[in-house]
């Protein structure tokens, strides 16, 4: 079955240079949450949905990154069951385990999690080094490269420190540059590339329908982590990066205002109900409902879906 699924899609995929739609699936951010994109592509592969683009933010630049590296939705999804996230993202040395304390190269370690470093003077402790080795080794890709060249087109949104300003990144060090996507202001250290100080693209674009749309989107499947809809409200992310400011932003979401205009890009939009999860809920079982949920999710979408995948025929 996933052979003749795989065969249409690869048909509607060599049509699009004949005239089909082009197709960009935008994955949010959400932290653990993302297990529940990983649900959503099994979903949106068994409609046999070809994807020409795709852009992410955070977590999603992850599973999006993965995705345009040829991975399917299954080996993801036994990358959210499998991995052991909280040292990952925390850097903890297992050296330093069973310790309550220690000190060492001028690290501070409780049971192992680094809690400061006294050499460094950049905002967010944790450096993020074991994620990104990580993304290193499965992407196969090591050296700097086009996004482009990836097996599809990848889009990855970030926020430069200095100038509170988005950018979104098409070349370079992948791993960094998912990275990069998803280092949280004040948890994670800023990933220096070139002149920029990048953080999560999540303070500024978390569903980045937008970018899509300028890469030559016609049709947009986006997946949308987020669980509160606030209202529009002018915010300005200039000098918002201190704790006060990041309250500030966790309060009133400086992207709001964007976000609501992004969600009205999507043509085919996936949210999955996800009131008892947040972004810290890692682990095999959580991981496995919340796939459940983003499957279930997508599956409400499904009219829609065969309704765009008969659109690719006719031009067939």
């Amino acid at each position: 079955m996933r052979t003749v699924v795989l065969a249409v899609a690869l048909l509607l995929a060599q049509t699009v240079m004949g005239g089909r739609p082009k197709v960009a699936l935008v994955l949010s951010g959400g932290g653990a949450k993302g297990a529940a994109e990983v649900g959503a592509l099994k979903v949106i592969e068994r409609a046999g949905i070809p994807i020409d683009i795709v852009v992410g933010t955070s977590i999603g630049s992850i599973v999006g990154g993965l995705y345009c590296c040829g991975y399917t939705p299954e080996q993801l999804d036994t990358m959210f069951r499998t991995q052991e996230w909280l040292s990952l993202l925390t850097d903890r040395n297992h050296q330093f385990a069973n310790q309550p304390y220690v000190v060492h190269n001028s690290v501070t370690y409780i049971f192992g999690f680094p809690v400061m470093d006294k050499n460094s003077s950049s905002f967010g402790m944790m450096r993020g080094e074991k994620i990104e080795h990580l993304l290193d080794s499965m992407s196969g890709r090591k050296k700097e490269l086009s996004f482009d060249s990836l097996c599809i087109p990848f889009r990855c949104v970030a926020v430069d420190i200095k100038s509170t300003k988005e950018h979104v990144l098409s070349k370079g060090k992948l791993s960094k540059a998912m990275r990069a996507s998803m280092a949280i202001p004040g948890i994670f250290k800023p990933v220096e590339i070139g002149d920029l100080s990048l953080v999560d693209g999540g303070m500024l674009n978390n569903l980045p329908t937008d970018v899509a749309k300028r890469m030559g989107a016609d049709v947009i499947i986006a997946i949308d982590l987020q669980q509160t809809k606030q209202k529009e409200k002018d915010f300005s992310l200039k000098d918002q990066f201190g704790i006060g400011g990041i309250l500030d932003w966790i309060v009133s979401r400086p992207d709001v205002k964007k976000y609501h205009q992004n969600v009205k890009l999507a043509d085919i939009y996936i949210n999955p109900s996800l009131p008892d999860y947040d972004a810290s809920s890692f682990g095999n079982k959580k991981a496995e409902r919340m796939m459940l949920i983003g499957e279930k999710a997508a599956m409400k979408q499904w009219d829609k879906l065969m309704a765009l995948k008969q659109r690719f025929l006719k031009a067939l």
